[in-house]
């Protein structure tokens, strides 16, 4: 990792639609800083994203909205703005929007979030 700061901004032509059903804008995933990557992600109200894993640790700081988040084996649970959900690696998870608004949450992954660490388990859900 470089030792001097670095701003970065990010900017809003650069969000884009997923698979998972919700819209991502990568704010920092670089390869000199391969230990954390942070995303901001939206789901529109209604919505439930696919069902997945991570082979990382994830975090989601809810940011604006109101949802219902399920991780593993755990009950679903509530959330709402400045709630952390911590996900350890490996867990299946997905958040759905429960309100009228966006729902908006920062996506905090150690290691940096890669293509390679996602896994859509959608269809093995039936």
């Amino acid at each position: 990792m470089q030792d001097e700061p670095v701003l970065f901004r990010a900017k809003a032509k650069d969000e884009y639609e997923t698979p998972e059903r919700c819209r991502i804008l990568e704010m920092s995933r670089l390869a000199d800083d391969p230990d954390i990557s942070l995303a901001r992600a939206t789901v529109a109200p209604g919505v439930t994203t696919a069902l997945h894993r991570l082979k990382v640790h994830e975090r989601y700081v809810i940011l604006e909205g109101e949802g219902r988040v399920e991780v593993g084996d755990a009950d679903p649970v509530a959330v709402r703005p400045g709630d952390v959900v911590r996900i350890p690696a490996g867990h299946t998870q997905r958040i759905s929007n429960t309100g009228a608004d966006d729902l908006v949450f920062l996506c905090v992954c150690t290691p940096a979030f890669s293509p390679q660490a996602y896994e859509d388990l959608e269809n093995e859900e039936a």
